[in-house]
């Protein structure tokens, strides 16, 4: 039988609302829409589809947010992973989409924390930043881009002395500054969007690991302990999930991403290190990132392994990056340290698409879940309804699968990562 995992020891779970256990699924049900995954794919689904009238049971293996929406960066920022390959693949009509969803998620996730008065230290503003000429010019791009698309209105592109009024480093050359990104307390977010489902009349049932799926017109989820019944499912298991390999086993990779949180800095230290609050990612391909948080820590994460490896000494990885970036914090304490496993297609675009017309997906947002899980939510629930969104589109991207992944997938792309890091330290 399992045994539900609580939360892993971090800054988030140490400074989390007070939210109740759920209950264990120990009976049948019936349900407009099942839902495996308790992250923000599966809550956000859960949430949307609720407002619009359905009855909707969520089901979750741990805790609401065990996995990396209860652990990640905390940063919401604008766009999709992989979106060159998307247009690339699919042309206009993925172009048309990218740019009308650009700042959607942060849209959608602002309207929630007004309408249901959740409290997660949101802030805006965010920046990436470049280490080289050939990752500025790209950062120059993408503003073009934008100004040419409408979007101009909010990202400044910053040189090296401009950046450091926003940054107080010399590592970078420049960056692009985005007043329409935004950064968070993730777990507090779900959190209150789960509370806000609740209230809405979604069941949330905690420590219920689904063993299986029966696919037809009215699919049935397993459990150990009982079932759910409904005309659709929803699988929101990102990295964690193993369930339906057939369709996507092999096509995602898990990461593996660490972070540390600092002991607060005071208000003086911290406004001397980022005065203007942003949350701060580099253009590395893999990369690192920081922000404050709301008590004035700086929380800093990055070091990504692909070779199944876990990290002994998280503090003693990450801690000399950051004072490498920030000299002012050597004598700092590092007062949190703790990793977890996000989702990486190898092109970067998220699996997002249906196993049958009953049975939809989303993982592999490959870094930029906060965002984009709330506009999938919103994509599911209008799919079920029957109007057209961007499901289809996602469905029809080709994916590149890994031949037995579980054994070769790991070490061939810690072998492709390297490569790249590489290509980081190189600047080409």
């Amino acid at each position: 039988m399992q045994t539900k995992q609580d939360h892993t020891p971090s800054y988030y779970a140490a400074s989390a609302h007070a939210a109740p256990e759920r209950p264990v699924l120990n009976d049948h049900l019936e349900a407009d829409v099942a839902i495996v995954g308790g992250g923000f794919t599966g809550v956000c689904s859960a949430l949307s589809l609720a407002e619009r009238g359905y009855s909707v049971v969520v089901l979750e293996a741990n805790r609401i947010g065990w996995g990396a929406s209860g652990r990640n960066g905390g940063q919401v920022l604008a766009g999709w992973s992989g979106e060159s390959e998307l247009v690339k693949q699919l042309g206009p009509k993925a172009e048309d989409f990218l740019w009308k969803t650009r700042y959607l998620g942060n849209e959608i996730v602002e309207a929630r924390l007004q309408k249901y008065d959740i409290k997660c230290d949101y802030t805006h503003g965010a920046a990436t930043v470049a280490f080289n000429a050939k990752q500025m010019k790209a950062l120059e791009e993408e503003y073009a881009d934008c100004v040419e698309h409408g979007a101009g209105d909010v990202l400044e592109l910053a040189d090296g002395p401009q950046l450091r009024r926003h940054a107080a480093t010399d590592a970078y050359i420049g960056g692009l500054i985005d007043r329409r990104g935004a950064h968070c307390h993730p777990l507090n977010l779900l959190l209150g969007e789960a509370a806000a489902a609740e209230k809405n009349g979604v069941q949330i049932f905690e420590g219920t690991r689904v063993t299986e799926i029966l696919h037809g017109s009215s699919p049935a989820v397993q459990t150990e302990n009982g079932s759910v019944k409904a005309k659709h499912v929803i699988l929101a298991g990102n990295a964690y999930h193993l369930l339906e390999k057939t369709k996507l086993h092999g096509l995602m990779l898990p990461a593996k991403t660490y972070v540390i949180a600092t002991e607060p800095l005071g208000d003086e230290l911290a406004h001397e290190l980022l005065p203007d609050n942003l949350a701060i990612c580099d253009s590395n391909w893999v990369l690192d990132y920081f922000r404050l948080t709301g008590d004035n820590r700086l929380l800093f994460g990055g070091r990504c392994t692909y070779s199944n490896r876990d990290i002994g000494d998280i503090e003693g990885e990450l801690a000399p990056r950051m004072r490498k970036i920030f000299p002012q914090l050597e004598n700092t304490k590092v007062d949190f340290g703790w990793g977890g496993v996000i989702g990486i297609p190898l092109n970067r675009v998220p699996l997002i698409g249906k196993i049958s017309d009953h049975v939809f997906y989303a993982q592999g947002y490959a870094g930029h879940g906060v965002n984009c899980s709330h506009i999938v939510g919103e994509m599911f629930a209008d799919a079920i309804r029957g109007k057209e969104t961007g499901v289809d589109l996602f469905d029809a991207t080709r994916h590149f699968r890994i031949p037995a992944a579980d054994t070769i997938g790991g070490p061939m792309l810690a072998l492709g990562m390297t490569w790249y890091r590489m290509r980081d330290a190189l600047g080409v």
